[in-house]
């Protein structure tokens, strides 16, 4: 038999139960078990006035085991277990560090009394994973702390402060950084002759409409489409009703079930795992030595230069920046210090800390200065044969072993590579606009690239706030080449007589923060368009010739007003029948579901030929670049992931009814009953 996580030890009248479940304390079967183990010990013994539960490690427990959920329940349920700890007729004191998170903070909360270190956090993220907090979270919190607090914690899930906790009553004594075990006995000796035991089960809740009315309009967007923040609210609501602590608990179980079995829940966790595992590099031992990065050279101070360069100097990396012309240099530099002191005005950084940032950057018109950079990225605009005469400089400039990098959307790496005499040292790092505000990157594997290389700009994402996936060479990589996918079908649909607002109001609705035609206007209608106003081939053509560039001209497939609201134009509308009619294709009428078919089942047939060619490890990375580089809704897990939703055998023949041809390994996969 194993040896049990927790193990306990007695300090004369005070019983210290403790866990020792690397590495965040999961509240496995084990831990649970062992929990009730400990406190029917503490109970059965006479010489004993209080408990204490702590954690060895660095966190309380940090929530439960995920590894669990889906499978038949081993040992007691977490309920039973922070009921009986409640029920205790001797105090029960959580001594807390780290984090106490989701069912971690509901056995604080099960606990009499808390104590914690001033830099521990204490939280309900489950809503995270599409969940609630199902041990009594939505329940107790409100009733310790009231509705507001209640509803921020569970329904929002951000963790809060000590510091928060303590001023909300969440926790009672806030404890020496270093003595937290001799602090919490201390604390239980105090309280042991203490009668009543305060319980949260037996406190009334005040109730609190104007705070939940305000709290719904303040984050409607933010919780558009997704099922669980409603149902963190609906469980507050419950508690403050009114209702009896056991009536509240049959809701939330009621709740948390419905979650539970629920696809968004589903959709959530498999991306907090495929999140995990696109950080691992199949062919690459985890062992193996990284490239030390201290100092980042940045070639173009545009809006992609520029919103790379604050991802290193927020994470307090020196960042020397080269443009061509001083003007360009001083406006990029610029609007670095705006967009800093724009988030210091929010408080997200302190004025010092602006200041430090701006301290590590080094302007300069001279690629000279790149010569003693770990690492270079080059943020010029889209030509081959521009990229490749800088690569060919970059070759004669940077050190043995820097690393070479290219921020290029689509073209190809190896081409770069080929320039330089150190084909080894060059890879993709497609940063996604804004730079410093989106969390993709999409690293590109060149056929030379050097697995150190890899592993060093893998690991670099963390620091510097990204996720990363692995792409092989290919016309657009990962997520581009999914996305020239959709565009087709889109137009395609406007000359069967759909709208453009028709089919960007399905897209919305299915959750994407916007459609293509509203994508287009603000990208601009005249990118990439080839500045001809005779020549007119497209529907796009007709528009760029008018003038109809989109937001930055008040005007594209939409009208715009000043604050940049769109509203269907009739001009395009004109233009659109105009095309309709010249066509033979005959007019029909589209419902939503049609639109989701056309223009996202090509998306996974591509993303099934990307796995096929190799040029993704797995499904799941697909998954995570659509998520965090296009807007894709988290509720619904990816495009691979919901193409498993739908079922492969309907995409198959979605595809067929449109004319596409099915990609084999989709077709397998259908064929077979399979998912991806």
């Amino acid at each position: 038999m194993t040896a049990s996580p927790i193990r306990t030890e007695r300090h004369d009248d005070v019983l210290v139960i403790i866990s020792n479940n690397p590495p965040v304390n999961a509240l496995g079967a084990a831990v649970r078990t062992g929990l009730k183990a400990g406190l029917e010990e503490g109970l059965a013994d006479a010489g004993i006035k209080a408990m204490v539960i702590r954690c060895d490690g660095r966190t309380f427990f940090a929530g439960a085991d995920i590894t669990e959920f889906g499978k038949p329940m081993q040992g007691p349920g977490l309920g039973e277990v922070i009921d009986a700890i409640e029920a205790s007729d001797k105090p029960v004191v959580a001594a807390i560090h780290g984090t106490a998170l989701g069912g971690g903070c509901e056995v604080t909360l099960g606990c009499h009394y808390r104590v914690a270190v001033p830099s521990a956090k204490i939280g309900t993220p489950e809503v995270k994973l599409g969940l609630l907090p199902g041990a009594g979270g939505t329940q107790r919190i409100p009733r310790i702390a009231g509705v507001k607090l209640a509803l921020q914690m569970t329904a929002v899930g951000d963790p809060i402060s000590a510091k928060a906790a303590q001023a909300a009553g969440l926790i009672d004594r806030i404890v020496g950084e270093d003595s937290l075990e001799a602090n919490a006995i201390a604390f239980a000796r105090e309280v042991a002759g203490i009668r009543p035991l305060p319980r949260a089960r037996e406190k009334s809740v005040q109730a609190d409409e104007a705070a939940v009315a305000e709290f719904k309009q303040a984050n409607a967007r933010k919780f558009r489409g997704f099922d669980a923040p409603a149902a963190n609210i609906a469980c507050v609501e419950k508690a403050a009703s009114g209702a009896t602590f056991d009536e509240g608990i049959a809701f939330e179980r009621q709740e948390f079930m419905k979650l539970m079995m629920g696809t968004q829940s589903a959709a959530q966790r498999h991306l907090f795992f495929a999140e995990r595992q696109a950080a691992k590099v199949d062919d690459i031992p985890a062992d193996t030595q990284l490239r030390p990065i201290k100092k980042v050279g940045v070639i173009g101070a545009g809006t992609m230069g520029g919103g790379i360069s604050m991802n290193f100097l927020a994470a307090g990396i020196p960042v020397t920046i080269v443009e061509t012309a001083q003007e360009a240099l001083d406006r990029g530099t610029g609007v670095i210090r705006k967009n800093y002191e724009n988030s210091a005005k929010k408080g997200r950084y302190t004025t010092e800390k602006v200041e430090g940032m701006m301290g590590l950057l080094s302007p300069t018109l001279d690629l000279q200065q790149l010569a003693d950079c770990d690492l270079i990225i080059e943020a010029i605009y889209e030509n081959m044969d521009v990229k490749k005469e800088l690569f060919g400089k970059l070759d004669q400039i940077a050190k043995p072993g820097a690393i070479l990098a290219s921020n290029t959307s689509y073209l190809n790496i190896d081409e770069m590579a080929a320039v330089t005499s150190r084909p080894g040292d060059v890879i993709g790092m497609h940063f996604f606009s804004p730079a410093n505000v989106m969390k993709l990157l999409e690293v590109v594997r060149g056929a030379k690239t050097s697995p150190d290389v890899l592993a060093t700009v893998m690991a670099l994402a963390k620091p510097i706030g990204k996720v990363a996936v692995v792409s092989g060479v290919c016309p657009g990589f990962i997520g581009n080449r999914m996305l020239s996918q959709r565009q087709g079908p889109a137009n395609k649909m406007l000359m069967q007589g759909a709208r453009p607002e028709q089919i960007d109001k399905a897209l919305t609705d299915f959750g994407f923060p916007m459609g293509p035609f509203q994508m287009g206007d603000l990208a601009g209608v005249d990118i990439g368009w080839h500045r001809d106003p005779t020549r007119i081939e497209s529907i796009r053509d007709a528009l760029a010739a008018k003038g109809r560039w989109g937001q930055k001209t008040g005007k594209g497939w939409y009208d715009y007003d000043e604050k940049r609201t769109p509203t269907p134009s009739p001009e395009v509308a004109e233009i659109i029948e105009d095309f309709r009619s010249k066509s033979n294709l005959p007019k029909q009428d589209f419902s939503d579901e049609d639109v989701i078919a056309a223009t996202l089942y090509p998306m996974v047939n591509e993303g099934a030929k990307i796995l096929e060619e190799g040029m993704a490890q797995r499904a799941s990375d697909i998954d995570v670049v659509w998520i965090y580089g296009y807007g894709w809704p988290i509720y619904r897990g990816g495009p691979m992931f919901w193409a498993n939703t739908v079922g492969l055998d309907k995409v198959v023949a979605g595809l067929e009814k449109n004319g596409v041809e099915v990609a084999p390994l989709l077709r397998r996969k259908a064929e077979a009953g399979e998912k991806f």
